[in-house]
């Protein structure tokens, strides 16, 4: 009871500076839940589409340039729909545009541990309700698995054309050294709540 009223106090005079964590009722966390897998589902499904066009017509390199100009938009465009925010972090991110705040960043080092504890990826999922600058927002995390393809921009060794591609795009690229089953980074989606 003492530490709740504590962080009470410290969050009504501006000195808690992390986020409160809140609870949603059952179904609409659930309805929640849905809608943000939803959304990811149609993300990934969209990305994954351009990628293979641009692989088919130009080679990886071709689909290095297609993500850097097509994964924004798509985000943007199902943002601009659904009224969620829609973006992809990862701790080794290729754009720094894509770094991940604190809460994903907790969420991710998170995902390693379960990661390393055995927990299958297809799965890994994490959400949450928090109160941030005043605003209640339910945010919703799915990792992403590091597939063989994945390899082909974001493994040990690169192409030289790919990497020359990744140089001129990202020049302060982290996402390499990635191997099968590693996590590339996750799907982030949030929404404000009533």
């Amino acid at each position: 009871m003492k530490t709740s009223t504590f962080s009470t106090i410290l969050c009504a005079c501006g000195l808690f500076t992390s986020a409160q964590v809140l609870a949603l009722d059952a179904a609409t966390q659930d309805e929640a839940i849905g809608q943000a897998r939803q959304l990811i589902q149609r993300y990934g499904g969209n990305l994954k589409k351009e990628l293979k066009q641009a692989i088919k017509s130009g080679g990886v390199a071709q689909a290095v340039e297609t993500c850097h100009l097509k994964a924004p938009d798509i985000a943007s465009d199902l943002s601009d729909q659904s009224g969620w925010t829609v973006r992809r972090t990862s701790l080794k991110v290729r754009n720094l545009e894509d770094a991940p705040d604190r809460w994903e960043t907790r969420v991710l080092e998170q995902f390693e541990q379960r990661r390393k504890a055995g927990e299958p990826l297809d799965h890994m999922d994490y959400s949450e309700t928090v109160t941030r600058n005043g605003k209640t927002l339910f945010r919703y995390m799915k990792a992403i698995p590091t597939g063989k393809i994945c390899l082909k921009c974001h493994g040990e060794s690169v192409d030289s054309q790919v990497e020359k591609q990744l140089d001129s795009l990202y020049p302060f690229d982290q996402a390499r050294g990635f191997h099968v089953g590693d996590i590339r980074g996750a799907f982030s989606v949030s929404k404000e709540v009533k």
